[in-house]
């Protein structure tokens, strides 16, 4: 049970499900580590852990002097340039930035909507695909211009995906032991790739993070055994990066496949043009996406970024293309048990994305990350 010695006559997933509580835990508020800075939690050891959620509360303070300030598309989710979460000896099950999480939650939880919660992007106020709840506050817009001098409260959160789901617990943590090491690190971005300054200007940012986790207790049964479900999986969300990109087709090769694994789904954006930004998924931006394997196996191939925007709009309730640039792949949306896809078998795995010939490319970056979940052992 992912590197954890537990009698297999407690693996009993009906009499747990009957008699464990849901819990939530408060892991430890610390002050903010800056820009460029980290802030590490050790995990409690206790129960079986499913989600964390960590939170940033602080001010903004923006001072132009004789210059001016401005927020790139980085600000305010990719704050968190890299979360880890590192559990029993598997080296970051979870590896993405705040940006890639924050897309997963509305992807996981299709009950979970931003509509009507209107942002500044690009000077512009947006109510739809922000990937924003009301209770947030971004302080200022994000990916624009001549911000006005002030300070202004900040309050942002990030759903950290442990188990891959929350009512079967597939890949949650068995905690309940002093040989357990678990670890959420948090890096966070520079102030040049969060904010650009001009003449005098300068940006101050502080404040205190918070990590809150979700567990499952762990119920004695009569014959005196803990109960637990099956936790012989790991579920990962690990996020990689290329600058191999040209305008047309580009197959991307989904980096980890091996045997034992099973991709659930895929997300990817492009960022373009200095200050670097998303481009939004339209027609005018992406023809042909694809994934492919082996020598050409194309099982699901959408005609342009639009098809595959509003697929995924229709998925997950949220426009997921329109802001951030988001497409995704899907193969767990509707049923996984089906859909996925099973990384030991379909050699050579990769994503096709066609870049439009009327984009100007400038510095440009394929980001992408990739959901799966594996057997312990399997890999990391």
């Amino acid at each position: 049970m992912q590197g954890i010695a537990v009698p297999s006559e407690s693996v009993r997933p009906a009499e747990f499900f009957a008699r464990t509580r849901r819990r939530t835990f408060n892991e430890g508020n610390q002050t903010w580590g800056g820009f460029g800075g980290q802030n590490t939690w050790e995990l409690k050891k206790s129960d079986i852990i499913a989600v964390a959620v960590i939170r940033f509360t602080g001010s903004l303070v923006v001072t132009p002097g004789t210059g001016s300030v401005a927020s790139t598309a980085r600000w305010p989710y990719d704050m968190l340039k890299a979360v880890r979460f590192t559990a029993n000896g598997a080296s970051n099950v979870i590896n993405a930035s705040g940006l890639k999480l924050k897309v997963r939650e509305y992807q996981k939880r299709g009950d979970a909507n931003d509509r009507g919660v209107t942002q500044t992007i690009g000077g512009v106020s947006v109510n739809q695909g922000t990937l924003s709840q009301s209770s947030e506050s971004w302080g200022v817009g994000s990916n624009t211009s001549a911000l006005t001098g002030g300070t202004f409260p900040v309050d942002l959160y990030w759903v950290v995906p442990i188990a891959e789901d929350e009512v079967d617990l597939s890949g949650a943590i068995f905690a309940a032991t002093s040989s357990t090491d678990l670890t959420i690190q948090v890096d966070s971005e520079t102030a040049a790739n969060l904010f650009a300054l001009t003449g005098n200007a300068t940006v101050a940012l502080t404040g205190n993070m918070q990590t809150t986790t979700i567990k499952y207790s762990i119920p004695i049964g009569s014959d005196g055994q803990i109960v637990v479900p099956d936790l012989s999986l790991f579920h990962s969300y690990i996020q990689s990066r290329t600058t191999q990109l040209g305008t047309g087709g580009n197959e991307v090769r989904l980096i980890g496949q091996g045997a034992g694994k099973t991709l659930l789904r895929t997300s990817f954006q492009t960022w373009n043009g200095s200050p670097s930004a998303p481009l939004p998924m339209t027609d005018t931006n992406y023809g042909e996406i694809a994934w492919r394997y082996g020598s050409n196996e194309t099982p699901d191939d959408y005609l342009s970024g639009s098809v595959l925007r509003q697929i995924n709009e229709r998925t997950y309730n949220t426009d997921i293309g329109k802001v951030w640039g988001f497409g995704t792949v899907d193969f767990a949306a509707e049923n996984a048990f089906r859909d996925a896809v099973d990384m030991g078998t379909t050699s050579d795995l990769r994503l096709l994305a066609t870049l439009q010939s009327g984009v100007t490319l400038n510095a440009a970056a394929f980001e992408y990350v990739q959901e799966t979940i594996f057997q312990a052992g399997a890999g990391s």
